[in-house]
């Protein structure tokens, strides 16, 4: 074995910056942080070829003064902490120390920095841990720190360094995420001399989240604002219509910090469960606040993770959250045909394109006018950011996610609407029952603000719905007493009611006897499975015969399955329970439950009467959970009169 040495300052230097800088989006998101945290109200981020070659952060924060400097670029430096108590109640974003001196360990670093009562700023500069120059200079207040020539003196580090267009988008995305979670603050983003972004800092979300995503990403957003177990979580989640393609959508912050949590993604998965399509990923911008006692920031080398003390309640509470806004945001989407424009401001090919296109767009939030509006007003760029740029970015994601828990969820918190209490009539038909619906009072122990109880009064005097034909076979025809014309997917509702009576396990009601067994040969292990599962099958409405191993008989099924393939229908659920027989809650029950519904719902083209499409009509439009097919398509569509008298000319 050969001998122990000491290694040199200048190697240690760089062994310890490597831990912190591995490109230059590590750089950004240090010297952003710092800047955040010295009260910043305006930011300017620069970078060129990727910001190998060059990086510039600009505030206009409290500055450092003269003899400070030098000791900013020591390694474990910091203004943050003067004794171990203070780690229990970090509110900073940078606390360590180590930002400095590793960034100026693998590059060459300016310094120009002023505190306001002082007269003259600072000029520093450092190469390679090595002062070069310290004297006082004029600047304004705040501090420019410039980078340049990144890892000039770790060469096998910069040779690893990826595409100049690669490193930009990490740099970008950084950026966003940082803009995103301090609304109060403007920052602009300038890319190869050009400005990508530039926020307002007027201390709104939503203009954080416009200004970086754009119009349409804005629009399609609900508001979030839910408080439970000392847990407050605010900001926006997508509609289920609009989810994404994959997870880089999902921005979670903790106390002002963006985080990775596979715990956050599995809870926001979960919640948006038989709501989005398959491969598609719900995206939002959330904000959890949370006692800093009770969470560990120092588990991640550049604080991309953190630990929390109870990880259940977190995920508990970010569940409910996004549930109650989806309940206030009804998930009833209205659309509107494109407003005629005046032939005197458009050219004659774009009055074409107009007089062609006549394509539907989604009503946009309430917010957007009056952002658009401070935005122009404040000269602010809005990008134009697509799905496809943005994939791009090389930046590291979290893929690998568990099952989400289902079981021991908290009851949701929600103002208490009124219940449909329904009936089921003498008449009734094999796809849909006829439903008489009546409302009953909130609960009198339900504390709730005026603007709840007036919007309860409107929840409680529903507008009635009125079939009034149908169109290609396939989608229902409605009018409300409140001016909206509805458009309805009979198949998708259908396909959904039947999926609900399966999930909530209350399909006894639904059990008809046959006048013929139909027996089903199965394995050993499906038949222990289904076995075991008498109850579970017995609350989906089917009843068995076990006396006759290997075989079983059906005796009962639920009524909308009785014109399917029941033997096929049998063998499914088997192969299903003995794949999941210890956990028949598990997603790929929900599955099976998926393709059962899915093969009992009307059909494109089945004929039905029109006393069968006013009982699925209330029924999609009165129940909130039936507002997508198990498949995360949208069942229902309305359309204000207003909109159509605009189409004619008529306002």
């Amino acid at each position: 074995m050969s001998s122990i040495n000491i290694l040199s300052r200048e190697i240690s230097e760089l062994i310890a910056a490597g831990e912190v800088i591995e490109r230059p989006a590590s750089v950004i998101k240090e010297l952003l942080e710092n800047s955040i945290d010295s009260g910043a109200g305006h930011i300017t981020v620069e970078i060129k070829n990727g910001g190998l070659s060059y990086m510039r952060v600009t505030d206009d924060g409290c500055g450092i003064s003269f003899d400070d400097v030098p000791k900013a670029f020591l390694r474990h430096a910091t203004s943050k902490i003067l004794n171990k108590d203070d780690l229990e109640n970090i509110c900073t974003l940078g606390f360590r120390g180590e930002a400095l001196a590793s960034v100026s360990a693998v590059s060459k670093v300016e310094t120009m920095t002023k505190q306001k009562n002082e007269t003259y700023g600072t000029l520093y500069r450092i190469e390679g841990s090595e002062e070069v120059l310290h004297e006082k200079s004029g600047c304004p207040d705040g501090t420019t720190i410039i980078i340049r020539d990144l890892f000039y003196n770790v060469p096998a580090r910069r040779k690893f360094m990826k595409k100049d267009v690669t490193e930009a988008n990490a740099v970008s995305q950084l950026v966003q995420k940082i803009t995103l979670s301090h609304p109060e603050i403007s920052f602009k983003f300038i890319r190869d001399n050009r400005i990508e972004f530039n926020s307002s800092g007027d201390g709104e979300l939503f203009s954080a989240v416009y200004a970086v995503y754009g119009r349409d990403f804005a629009r399609d957003m609900m508001p979030v604002d839910y408080e439970e177990n000392n847990i407050h979580i605010t900001g926006y989640a997508v509609k289920p219509l609009y989810s994404k393609n994959n997870r880089s959508f999902q921005n979670f912050f903790v106390n002002g910090r963006h985080i990775r949590s596979k715990i956050c993604s599995v809870a926001l998965e979960s919640a948006y469960e038989n709501m989005v399509m398959t491969g598609k990923f719900p995206a939002c911008v959330l904000m959890i606040d949370i006692a800093p006692s009770v969470i560990d920031v120092n588990i991640h080398p550049s604080k991309a993770e953190v630990r929390f003390t109870n990880e259940k309640e977190v995920s508990d509470t970010l569940f409910s959250a996004i549930k109650n806004a989806m309940v206030k945001d009804g998930l009833i989407y209205e659309f509107e045909l494109k407003p005629t424009v005046k032939q005197t401001e458009v050219t004659v090919q774009e009055k074409e394109e107009i007089e062609h296109q006549q394509e539907f767009i989604f009503t946009p939030v309430d917010k957007i006018e009056e952002t658009e509006k401070k935005l122009s007003e404040n000269n602010i760029i809005v990008p134009d950011v697509s799905d496809e740029v943005l994939e791009t970015a090389d930046i590291e994601v979290c893929s690998a996610y568990s099952e989400p828990e289902k079981e021991n969820r908290k009851q949701i918190k929600i103002p208490q609407k009124t219940e449909n209490k329904v009936s089921e009539p003498l008449e009734s038909f094999s796809y849909i029952s006829s439903k008489s619906f009546e409302t009953s009072e909130t609960s009198e122990n339900k504390t709730v603000s005026k603007a709840e109880k007036s919007k309860e009064s409107v929840w409680t005097e529903k507008q009635k719905i009125r079939v009034i034909g149908e169109a290609f076979r396939l989608y229902v025809i409605a009018e409300t007493d409140d001016n909206k014309l509805v458009i309805i997917d009979k198949h998708a509702a259908h396909e959904r009611i039947i999926f609900e009576r399966l999930k909530s396990r209350n399909c006894r009601q639904y059990t008809q006897m046959l006048m013929n067994e139909i027996k089903v040969l199965l394995t050993a292990e499906e038949f222990s499975a289904m076995e075991e599962n008498t109850e579970l099958l017995a609350d989906l409405g089917f009843l068995f015969d076990f006396s006759k191993r290997p075989c079983i008989s059906a005796k009962a099924v639920p009524t909308f399955v009785t014109e399917l393939d029941i033997e096929a229908v049998i063998a499914e659920i088997a192969d299903n329970l003995r794949l999941y027989r210890h956990n028949p809650q598990s997603h790929m029950l929900d599955d099976m439950l998926h393709t059962v519904a899915c093969k009992s719902a009307i059909k494109a083209n089945d004929k039905n009467s029109m006393s069968e499409l006013q009982s699925l009509a209330e029924q999609v439009y009165y129940n909130e959970k039936i507002r997508h097919c198990p498949h995360g398509r949208p069942v229902m569509f309305t359309m204000t009169k207003s909109n159509i008298e605009h189409q004619f000319g008529r306002t």
